[in-house]
């Protein structure tokens, strides 16, 4: 253990870390040197962290702001594939875990660290997702994972710990939910949610309304999409992060984006969270509203593949492998004649493109239509037919 000198701690200021910092520095003898990323998790995260972190024990502390480079180079890519994991989860933590590893890596490359660190438990998806990037990025670097080794099983032990030290933390025996919030989302677990057969309590749910208190008038939003990237919200042009920001805060009070879902964690087991992901559900609704008119049938199906797939790598945290790079390439030639404009109608927790056009639109009324046209032949649709149901009228004729 004395071989390591100094790590880079991944730092939220929670109890966890707070106890990891004096934890380190007694059993590794080392230098801790804090790292906080700001995704987007709010102001009142990230207050006082930085105090936090050096009343635990740490030597330094990084704040480093990530918010823009996450939504640009992490969020948008991975909703031009259209991956939504296991159907129903928009990905929020899992996309947020690629860049925090980055920059920790970057971190310690700075401070000369020869080791890492994080306080994911050993029955959660993070520890995979972060311990698979810093292999990729610094291989070399020692990875500590304190759950893994301590034998402080519980909030209580915990605290006691750092009353025994007298280091000072704000967290309570009582808390019930484990919550992870970024710009993208917030997701809850535990408490109640540990039983299926619960019905989420309104203590649950921090940043949407519950439909029944959303307005009873519907609200619309126009967004303006760009290469399968959303450019402007109302006729405002914005940086991605800002379109995010700005759809959060119209889409949270109508409700919309709540999920409650049973998913297959990675390590094996099931576990069920509560998801609130209000921008993001509106965006994916324009998004998938956009290649409705502009991608073929042989295109969307095969978007489905790619977006399936992907949602399963960056579940699984291997954002940076080839894979990744592969299907991202797949996804941009697909989203290249994805420009257009949506209407989106804002009521009770739902989320309704209502009105959508494109240059680049394969919709024609002129063959859609069911009055009288002039340019399809229907008698036409005959011989399509016996030679699309051929092998199911060979096949028959076979066994009479």
């Amino acid at each position: 253990m004395s071989s390591i000198k100094k790590v880079v701690l991944a730092y939220s200021g929670g109890l966890d870390t707070s106890a990891i910092v004096p934890w380190l520095k007694e059993n590794y003898g080392c230098e801790v040197i804090a790292f906080v990323a700001d995704v987007g998790q709010g102001a009142e995260e990230l207050e006082g962290v930085e105090a936090k972190a050096i009343a635990s024990g740490a030597s330094e502390c990084h704040i480093v702001d990530l918010k823009d480079e996450m939504v640009s180079d992490y969020i948008y890519p991975t909703l031009k594939t259209g991956a939504i994991y296991e159907g129903t989860y928009l990905l929020g933590t899992s996309m947020a875990r690629p860049i925090i590893a980055k920059a920790q890596v970057e971190i310690a490359r700075k401070v000369g660290a020869d080791a890492l660190s994080h306080g994911c438990t050993g029955k959660g998806n993070d520890q995979v997702r972060f311990e698979s990037c810093f292999a990729a990025l610094a291989p070399d670097l020692k990875v500590i994972a304190p759950w893994r080794e301590w034998d402080l099983s519980s909030r209580e032990s915990l605290l006691d710990y750092l009353a025994e030290r007298n280091i000072p933390c704000s967290a309570s025996a009582t808390k019930i939910y484990s919550r992870d919030a970024n710009a993208w989302h917030i997701s809850h677990e535990g408490g109640e949610l540990e039983d299926p057969w619960c019905q989420p309590s309104d203590q649950v749910w921090t940043w949407t309304n519950s439909p029944e208190q959303a307005p009873n008038e519907a609200e619309y939003v126009t967004l303006n999409v760009v290469e399968g990237e959303v450019v402007a919200v109302n006729g405002e042009s914005l940086k991605p992060y800002d379109c995010l920001v700005k759809l959060n805060n119209i889409a949270a009070p109508h409700g919309v984006g709540r999920v409650d879902i049973v998913e297959n964690r990675l390590v094996g087991m099931k576990s069920r969270g509560c998801y609130e992901t209000p921008g993001g559900t509106v965006i994916m609704a324009a998004l998938q509203a956009v290649d409705e008119l502009v991608l073929d049938k042989s295109s969307r199906k095969w978007k489905e593949v790619l977006g399936g797939e992907f949602s399963h790598l960056v579940y699984d945290g291997r954002w940076f492998t080839p894979l990744k790079d592969s299907i991202l390439a797949g996804a941009e030639s697909l989203t290249k004649l994805a420009t257009g404009e949506v209407v989106l109608k804002l009521y009770k927790g739902q989320v309704t493109a209502v009105q959508k056009k494109s240059p680049n639109s394969l919709y024609s009324e002129d063959f859609a239509t069911f009055g009288e046209d002039d340019v399809y032949d229907q008698s036409h649709a005959e011989g399509f037919i016996r030679l699309f149901s051929l092998s199911s009228r060979i096949s028959a004729l076979t066994k009479k």
